[in-house]
């Protein structure tokens, strides 16, 4: 017997060469396939309202219900909010996060609902209101009972700055409800429509900040620089 033979005899007996090739998945069945896609559409009767919120973004009927809006953690605050998730998500908790390290620190000393963000659409009252956007997960309030819509001036002038500075950062994606003719100086909101190219390019800078020293939210800067105010007012 030769050799190559004889040594691929001794591998067959070992097991080495005995190995079988892993099991391709099975397709789903024509069957399946159909069930998955009634389940979701099933759940898409269920969530969604066929009304858009004030920003154009649909209006959805529960949160953490397998739809797009779901709770999530604000990193660095201890505090959770519920939200569209993808790059509003990104966006916003940007927001939340840079108001919490730079303009004032949220659920400190057990204060209690220091965030809303999704609203039931029933809560609505008005959907050419800005608020309504919180109904779409578009929309997160800080301190709803601290800041109450119609009154101005609930911030100092150096803690306006930083926000004209935060809204900067967003590239005028985010609007804050203190601009609005009835102010809500505790709403920020998207002010960009669904499918607006800026909503993705800004949260994918934002997301790009984790990754590079001195960027990004808990990096305190000096929002006094002329450079910073100068495109600050570029979002007015």
């Amino acid at each position: 017997m030769a050799a190559g033979v004889t040594a691929a005899a001794s591998l067959t007996t070992t097991g080495l060469l005995a190995t079988p090739a892993a099991a391709a998945p099975e397709p789903l069945r024509n069957d399946e396939l159909k069930e998955a896609l009634r389940r979701a559409q099933a759940r898409h009767r269920r969530l969604r309202t066929g009304r858009p919120s004030a920003n154009g973004w649909q209006m959805q009927k529960a949160a953490d219900a397998d739809g797009d809006i779901v709770t999530t953690s604000v990193a660095g605050t201890g505090l959770s909010v519920a939200l569209r998730t993808g790059d509003t998500e990104t966006v916003l908790t940007h927001v939340v996060r840079r108001f919490h390290y730079e303009v004032d620190a949220l659920g400190t000393g057990g204060e209690p609902d220091a965030l809303e963000g999704w609203v039931a659409p029933s809560a609505v009252r008005d959907s050419r209101r800005p608020e309504s956007n919180q109904a779409s997960g578009t929309a997160v309030v800080i301190r709803p009972g601290s800041y109450p819509p119609g009154v101005r001036d609930c911030f100092t002038e150096g803690q306006r700055m930083v926000v004209r500075d935060i809204l900067a950062d967003t590239e005028g994606v985010v609007r804050w409800g203190g601009d609005d003719r009835r102010p809500y100086e505790g709403l920020f909101y998207l002010g960009v429509p669904p499918g607006d190219a800026r909503l993705a390019r800004v949260a994918a800078k934002i997301r790009g900040w984790s990754e590079v020293p001195g960027a990004g939210a808990g990096v305190v800067p000096d929002v006094t620089e002329p450079a910073r105010r100068r495109r600050a007012a570029r979002y007015r």
